[in-house]
């Protein structure tokens, strides 16, 4: 699978994917759905980490957190 072009592509893919979710991280996914702002390194490495978990591929340019 190709990477996501953006946050806001892979925040809404993981919302469709089916995957289990706590309401923290579906908050925070929300968030990164609408908000064109740039994640926080913080953000990207939790992000990379619910990708992975859900067998998504990472955020283009992320591949390294």
């Amino acid at each position: 699978m190709a990477p996501f072009i953006d946050h806001s592509a892979a925040a809404l893919a993981l919302l469709n994917s089916g995957e289990l979710l706590t309401r923290k991280a579906g908050s925070f996914l929300g968030q990164l759905a609408v908000d064109p702002t740039p994640m926080t390194p913080a953000q990207a490495e939790w992000l990379a980490k619910l990708l992975d978990r859900a067998g998504l591929p990472p955020v283009a340019g992320d591949e390294n957190v």
